[in-house]
């Protein structure tokens, strides 16, 4: 009898772009209603993804940190319609806060003053959209491998994509060495919290971060980032004029799907565009002097991860038009916002990756002798 082999589950993965298409998706959702139960229902959705698909990675680690933020955000939001009151008229009187004068030029701005149960709900709703996108951006970056996502792009945004990759990694690693290094003080018996904590953690955390991006330096060096391949000047200015004439056009149609007289020419004209920015990247590609080893495929799953958050994204912007009063609930009268039945079934489409994808990374499997 043979003896028990294992096998890892990276070869499964799902690409990394599928993930940021999705969560991206599902931002862009959260965008298209103010109603707190669709978006407490978006932030369940994408959090039980990422609670079941999220590897177990330093990179990965950073979900949390964008979940506080967004609170972060919500409270900052509801502080300023405190302080600084709302425009949302209202008649349910919370507080009477101490209103300090201001001078003519500053007509418009009130400090203090009293705070409406009215002018508070607008500002939880107005922050809590804003606060699900911040998570569904967190989504993404514990759910993508930034490596394998650099791997991924075209040979024209190699040089973009390092200085993405770089700015996207920037707040997992910093969690990571804050957690690595919380924990060794706590072993050794020393305050880990409070403002002598902050200072002795503090400056590891500075020296770790500039040793990390002298190494970084050092084998981008070794690998000989930033040279390129002769080409000849027809390509160069072909690939120029499709670039830019492509982003012009994706603008231009852009434009016209938003507006009711570009309606016949807005689709064709995108479509055109996309499709000689795609042909711009192609050549600019072949400046680049890359090679991928195991590059990801785009396979079915990535294809029903990203038709899962693009399905939530086109049915939630059609309940918007069709029904907005059920997606952005009035606070003038305060009413309790009720919950639209089949734009929360729309929602739950994005659960889909959570049971089409394989484990997370990291996962090992043990097969039958």
């Amino acid at each position: 009898m043979s003896a028990p082999t294992t096998r890892h589950r990276h070869r499964a993965s799902v690409h990394p772009g599928a993930w940021w298409l999705w969560a991206l998706a599902l931002g862009t959702a959260a965008t298209r209603t103010t109603n707190p139960l669709l978006l407490a229902l978006l932030i369940t959705v994408s959090a039980y993804v990422v609670a079941t698909r999220r590897p177990n990675a330093p990179w990965a680690r950073s979900y949390g940190a964008f979940v506080k933020l967004a609170l972060a955000v919500l409270l900052v939001r509801l502080l300023f319609a405190v302080v600084l009151g709302s425009p949302v008229p209202g008649t349910h009187v919370i507080v009477h806060l101490p209103e300090v004068p201001l001078p003519d030029w500053a007509q418009g701005i009130r400090l203090g003053g009293r705070v409406t149960a009215e002018a508070l709900t607008f500002a939880l709703y107005d922050g809590l959209k804003l606060a699900t996108l911040l998570i569904c951006v967190g989504a993404a970056n514990a759910l993508a491998n930034p490596s394998r996502l650099l791997k991924s792009l075209p040979g024209a945004l190699y040089e973009t994509g390092v200085a993405v990759v770089v700015a996207l990694t920037f707040a997992p690693n910093l969690i990571a060495d804050v957690q690595r290094l919380r924990a060794a003080r706590r072993l050794r018996g020393r305050p880990d919290k409070g403002l002598r904590g902050l200072l002795h953690v503090g400056l590891p955390v500075l020296e770790g971060a500039l040793e990390r991006s002298v190494a970084l330096a050092a084998a981008m060096d070794a690998r000989g980032y930033g040279r390129s391949a002769e080409v000849p000047t027809a390509v160069r200015r072909t690939t120029a004029a499709l670039t830019l004439g492509g982003l012009l056009g994706v603008c231009a149609g852009t434009y016209g799907l938003l507006t009711a007289e570009g309606g016949t020419y807005g689709l064709p004209v995108l479509l055109a565009g996309l499709a000689a920015a795609l042909a711009g990247l192609w050549l600019g590609g072949r400046r680049s002097l890359r090679t991928r080893y195991r590059p990801d495929r785009w396979d079915a799953r990535a294809w029903l991860v990203t038709g899962s958050g693009a399905a939530v994204a086109a049915l939630l912007t059609l309940a918007a038009d069709r029904d907005p009063a059920a997606l952005h609930p009035g606070v003038v009268p305060l009413v309790a916002p009720a919950l639209p039945l089949w734009p929360a079934a729309a929602v739950l489409i994005g659960l889909l990756p959570a049971f089409v994808t394989p484990a997370p990374e990291g996962v090992i499997r043990k097969e039958p002798s």
